[in-house]
């Protein structure tokens, strides 16, 4: 350990009040910051769960569509041209909507959004089963529920009924952590069953999930579409799922909350470092008069200011992560979970770094200008 390093811990770890509350300011920027990216990041998975969790190699949507939960329809000419494009293997249906659920305990209602394909294509079908099974949503009036909405669906599990838009629901499957951004728990039925929850007459679609022959080009397929069938947009999932984040994120105002809140614990968290380093130093700046009083070199006073901002980082990150994982662990079954990705924390560590280094400026030009004779003067 270099004399520098060993000045600045001991520096640190002498008052340690002083540096419980130095590293309380920093653990408390940092999980701020962490919260408010979490929460943007969980936004971003969530408006995009359909798009992640469906097999397809290209979406066919209409014209201008904004996400996957957009309800403008295509009509059957559409789905009857795509067969015929060069490389199209299959072409999957996907009809979504909203519709009224009403319990059966208490016959309050509650809104549902409906998502129904073909079962047997296995594009677009409930993941997670943790009871019943796929082949169970085969049977008449069978739907599939997630169990984090029982209680706002009034079911206990399979075996359970309701009605929707006055028809018969059984459920038949239950899933675990398929949550709905709005808060609108997802239904999902076979496509005639969708259909008939939602209003939808046989002519009319909602998407298309297109799978491609072996050997076929993606980018081929996918100008072939555009260029011969009119009024749709062809797109792969990636760019669906940007597209809907875009929409969701920013069109709706939802993301430029959540990234201004994110942005103010920065600034928040950066004045808060500031102080707390700054206040640290001051409170030695007699030991810094002696240092400079017996020769040292300002080069060498930074060096142990830096450390010292360097270990108030190291140490405070460590604790602010601990924190945001039980908070990714507590939020995890919540309407809104916050997800931390290891991008996240390596930014976070930087940016943590970058405050306390940044910070530490500060205290730097206050130690340059002591004055060597006051340590006499004590």
């Amino acid at each position: 350990m270099s004399l520098a390093l060993t000045l600045a811990s001991r520096n640190l770890f002498q008052d340690r009040l002083r540096f419980i509350a130095t590293l309380i300011g920093i653990v408390f920027s940092v999980v701020l910051v962490m919260v408010q990216m979490g929460l943007y990041l969980g936004f971003g998975h969530m408006v995009t769960t359909m798009i992640d969790h469906a097999a397809a190699d290209l979406w066919v949507v209409s014209k201008g569509a904004t996400s996957f939960e957009d309800l403008t329809l295509l009509d059957i000419k559409t789905r009857d041209r795509l067969p015929g494009i060069n490389g199209v293997n299959k072409v999957i249906p996907v009809v979504i909507g909203f519709a009224d659920w009403r319990r059966q305990t208490d016959s309050r209602v509650k809104p549902v959004f409906v998502v129904g394909t073909d079962l047997d294509a296995g594009a677009l079908v409930p993941w997670n089963l943790v009871d019943g099974s796929l082949d169970a949503l085969r049977a008449t009036n069978a739907v599939a529920v997630d169990r984090t909405y029982f209680n706002d669906l009034g079911v206990s599990g399979i075996g359970s009924t309701a009605e929707i838009r006055s028809q018969r629901a059984r459920v038949a499957a239950v899933t675990d952590g398929i949550r709905s951004f709005t808060t609108t728990p997802y239904v999902f039925a076979e496509l005639s069953r969708a259909r008939a929850y939602i209003g939808l007459p046989p002519t009319k679609f909602n998407h298309f999930i297109i799978r491609l022959r072996p050997g076929a080009s993606l980018s081929n397929v996918q100008h072939d579409i555009q260029s011969n069938v009119p009024d749709v947009d062809v797109l792969t999932p990636a760019q669906f799922r940007d597209r809907s984040r875009s929409f969701w994120l920013f069109g709706t105002g939802a993301g430029a909350a959540l990234f201004a809140g994110a942005l103010l614990g920065v600034i928040v968290g950066t004045v808060i470092v500031a102080q707390t380093l700054y206040s640290s130093t001051k409170d030695h700046i007699y030991e810094f008069a002696t240092l400079r009083a017996i020769g040292c070199s300002n080069r060498y006073i930074y060096r142990v200011i830096i450390w010292q901002a360097l270990l108030n980082a190291v140490i405070g990150f460590a604790l602010a992560t601990a924190i945001g994982f039980v908070v990714v662990q507590l939020t995890a079954k919540s309407a809104l979970p916050i997800v931390i990705t290891p991008g996240l924390v390596a930014g976070l560590f930087a940016l943590t770094v970058v405050m306390c280094i940044g910070s530490a400026v500060t205290a730097i030009i206050r130690v340059v200008r002591i004055d060597p004779v006051m340590v006499m003067s004590r």
